[in-house]
């Protein structure tokens, strides 16, 4: 397995985030984390990448434990993709691509670093913008090019917080094509918090569906994003369309777990 989560534990405060969770993610594989806000989606990215540091449970990137490797080495083993981000001070695509290769720079950039930076962006159709300022781009293509620079990390496992966060749809699906496609050609797994159902059902090869910080249901999309499950987590009733040969949510209104005042008030 590249990345091993065993009964991790996270506390704000007082108030629990993550109970007694557990996720594997295989060589290669795409893994959603769904839930409604405030379910610990993030709060486990966050954990995994050492931003946070859970009170219990253990978490391995290829066998190694996340909390005794310093934070370079981490940055070599886990590449992470923000929602966004924030404006910075004018850099080229190329500049802010090179960032990535930071875990492998010594005294100065060397030829190897470049070659990285450029072989990322030509895969990746933007070669035309290597020099265009980061700030002035497109929100998509932004996220593409932040997406090149956790890859210029050269990790075994990506790291995504809401990649599609903000995206029309075409950028929605451009992005998505990309994580998987180079999920699937490269070998690197990814996980990725992400609230569109039917992008985690028609991208994902497993669905973590969490609630209030704990694991409700995980398995196949086709498992994991029926009816009930949502009924329960999300308190929304839904129908589900399987034509395309994956689930496909539609919602149909709120549902209701106690009656409605009026109905109580006449009891």
């Amino acid at each position: 397995m590249r990345l091993e989560i065993r009964g991790v534990h996270f506390n704000y405060g007082s108030t629990p985030a993550l109970e007694d969770v557990s996720v594997e993610v295989g060589e290669g594989e795409v893994v959603s984390l769904v839930g409604p806000n405030g379910s610990g989606k993030t709060t486990l990215l966050k954990c995994i990448n050492r931003i946070l540091s859970p009170q219990r449970g253990t978490i391995l990137l290829e066998k190694r434990d996340v909390s005794k490797v310093s934070l370079k080495e981490l940055a070599r083993l886990a590449g992470y993709v923000p929602q966004s981000a924030a404006r910075s001070f004018p850099t080229t695509v190329f500049d802010t691509v090179l960032l990535g290769r930071k875990p492998y720079l010594g005294w100065a950039v060397s030829a190897r670093d470049k070659d990285v930076a450029l072989n990322l962006l030509r895969s990746m159709g933007m070669e035309d913008m290597i020099l265009r300022d980061f700030n002035e781009l497109s929100g998509g293509e932004k996220q593409k090019v932040l997406l090149a620079r956790a890859l210029a990390q050269e990790p075994a496992v990506l790291l995504l917080d809401e990649p599609t966060s903000n995206l029309d749809l075409r950028h929605q699906l451009e992005v998505m094509d990309l994580i998987c496609s180079l999920a699937k050609g490269n070998g690197v797994s990814a996980i990725m918090a992400i609230h569109d159902l039917n992008l985690a059902s028609r991208y994902s090869d497993r669905v973590i569906l969490l609630k209030k910080g704990l694991v409700y249901a995980a398995g196949e999309p086709g498992s994991v994003l029926v009816p009930e499950n949502i009924r329960e987590v999300y308190c929304i009733d839904t129908i589900i369309n399987e034509d395309s040969g994956k689930p496909y949510i539609i919602p149909l209104a709120p549902c209701h777990t106690s009656p409605p005042a009026e109905a109580v008030q006449q009891g």
